[in-house]
């Protein structure tokens, strides 16, 4: 086995697997790291290669989890079976996806392809789940997408560049994203559907993770996590192609009933919203959590608000406010 000191939740999950299961361990060893307190362990045993879960229960919740890995495989989606499970220690036995993630996979001559194949999958979940996500998924809505933002204000601009944020220019910024994302049509939104969290298979399918916050919200949000991706940026050429690709998909499925430029304001001002989230989220894995690594996503993260913010007119005052006040500061603390 590889894992370092194991703690006292390791100890337990080998003793779950070796006296309650009866796996007779051959291998054990950490499978991937992850942004919350979640985490993840590769177990080879003689019954096989399974991955298993540890979800600490008064950190996170294995029920989502669990009812929405169904949801997507009775869409006919790959997400990992459910093998076993410990509810009350907050363990599961996954199926094992292997080591390829999307991200890694990706090289010039394969991008399109995966982009489209990647596209397939989130038109399978919007157009064969939202039925069911309506009732069972917490809804996207104006408070939760306004606790998102303060995400922003509180963990960047407050706590690592020290700045306050002018309150009418936040309650505009918040006004005009917010009101974008609820006057879309509404469907299921796995809320991280980006390149690490989607794995090539050996078929060629995609199988995908980190799908347990997922909410029934605004149309555009997952299509604006993977073509405006914290984590790799997208040729112009191929990220426009992609885009209008989808919309006439949806357009053709019979939703959104609005022309492209209408779609794709949508889009960029969904994606507006994502980005300033996870530029706080990635300020507070650092600041709270002592996992520094995200903050060289920040850069790219920011600058596609900064793009975003100068190519509409009600954004202005924001691009202003960043141009002369945020970007100067954060450009101090590198």
């Amino acid at each position: 086995m590889h894992i370092g000191s194991p703690d006292n939740r390791i100890l337990a999950m080998l003793s779950w697997l070796e006296n309650d299961l009866g796996f007779k361990i051959k291998d054990f060893t950490p499978a991937c790291s992850d942004a919350s307190f979640r985490r993840y362990f590769r177990v080879v045993h003689q019954q096989g290669r399974h991955v298993v879960m540890d979800a600490p229960p008064e950190r996170e919740n294995t029920d989502s989890f669990i009812h929405i890995a169904k949801l997507l495989i009775d869409a006919g989606l790959r997400a990992p079976v459910i093998h076993h499970i410990e509810a009350r220690q907050g363990f599961l036995v996954l199926e094992d996806f292997g080591e390829t993630t999307f991200f890694a996979a990706l090289n010039v001559q394969n991008m399109a392809p995966l982009y489209h194949q990647a596209l397939e999958n989130l038109y399978q979940m919007q157009s064969a789940i939202p039925s069911v996500a309506s009732k069972l998924l917490a809804a996207y809505d104006r408070a939760f997408l306004a606790r998102e933002l303060d995400i922003f204000y509180q963990w960047f601009l407050q706590e690592k560049l020290n700045l306050e944020i002018p309150e009418d220019l936040r309650e505009q910024l918040n006004t005009l994203l917010i009101d974008s994302a609820l006057e879309q049509p509404q469907t299921f939104v796995h809320r991280d559907y980006h390149c690490r969290n989607l794995m090539l298979l050996d078929n060629q399918a995609l199988g995908i993770l980190d799908f347990q916050d997922a909410v029934y919200g605004p149309i555009t949000y997952d299509l604006a996590s993977l073509l405006k991706d914290c984590y790799i940026t997208l040729p112009q050429p191929l990220l426009d192609e992609l885009l209008h690709r989808h919309y006439q998909k949806l357009a053709d499925g019979g939703f959104p009933e609005v022309d492209y430029p209408a779609f794709k304001q949508w889009f960029e001002l969904m994606a507006m919203q994502r980005h300033l989230k996870a530029i706080g989220i990635f300020s507070r894995l650092d600041i709270r959590d002592q996992k520094p690594a995200y903050l060289k996503d920040i850069p790219r993260t920011l600058e596609y608000v900064r793009q975003i913010s100068e190519r509409f007119k009600p954004l202005q005052p924001f691009s202003q406010y960043l141009h002369h006040t945020v970007l100067p500061r954060y450009q101090e603390i590198q």
